[in-house]
């Protein structure tokens, strides 16, 4: 994030992800009446109707019907606020519950579950790259770690695994952010005849490209982790293969 702007109190070495390194400011009996979640609360609120770039501690103060100085007490940048609401959103992801449904269906059900939190919050998708630090987060992706490796996913695959399915998510979520509904049939139409007046020069993505597509969002989703969720599995049996053929 840029910071060449900062706002009051933005200044020094703090950065993303540093809220959840350093101790709650502790309640004394002269600290003011304001806590850290009822300001995660509203920022979040803030965030859902205006995105991000309307996020500011003046705006958020005047919203919580205090002043910045108040405010300060308990987050001390933009980049906390930030942190704090992120993780809050990742509460909304439900944990699955081990029922026998086996690994596919639990990742399925977490990553899609992440999806549907991004599309709930749209904001949020393009902030994801900062650190992920917080209990929520952190909560989910020890699940993800955890389902990967119980099922047979080995370094250097684990990370490649989890890191291919964040990110597939995150993708999906973030373009489906940037389309607006009510002008993403105008837009489709634009570009679909876009790329067919320049198709010698586009040839397959006039043909097949996602633009050409039918919009539908939710079965492009199921068909991409679909190919992800088999890449993982047949990686996993040919390390089995791999580990016989050794003993």
């Amino acid at each position: 994030m840029d910071t060449s702007k900062a706002e009051p109190g933005t200044r020094g070495s703090r950065t993303a992800g540093d809220v959840w390194l350093r101790p709650s400011a502790r309640r004394e009996r002269d600290a003011p009446p304001l806590s850290r979640d009822r300001i995660t609360e509203e920022a979040v609120a803030l965030l859902d109707a205006e995105g991000a770039d309307r996020l500011t501690m003046r705006r958020l103060a005047e919203r919580l019907g205090t002043g910045s100085t108040t405010l300060y007490w308990h987050v001390k940048t933009k980049d906390d606020v930030l942190d704090l609401a992120l993780d809050k959103i990742f509460a909304e992801v439900e944990i699955p519950r081990k029922g026998g449904q086996g690994w596919r269906a639990d990742i399925t059900a977490l990553v899609s579950g992440w999806r549907a939190v991004l599309l709930r919050h749209p904001w949020s998708a393009a902030l994801l790259g900062r650190p992920m630090l917080g209990p929520n987060v952190l909560a989910r992706s020890e699940f993800l770690y955890a389902t990967l490796v119980e099922t047979g996913v080995v370094e250097p695959h684990l990370t490649a695994a989890a890191y291919g399915l964040s990110n597939f998510v995150i993708g999906s979520g973030l373009m489906q952010a940037t389309w607006p509904d009510n002008a993403k049939q105008p837009m489709l139409r634009d570009a679909r005849e876009h790329l067919h007046a320049n198709r010698e020069r586009y040839p397959a993505l006039a043909a097949h490209g996602p633009l050409v597509a039918d919009g539908n969002w939710d079965a492009g989703f199921a068909l991409g982790l679909g190919w992800l969720l088999d890449g993982i599995q047949a990686n996993i049996a040919s390390t089995d293969e791999e580990g016989g053929a050794r003993a």
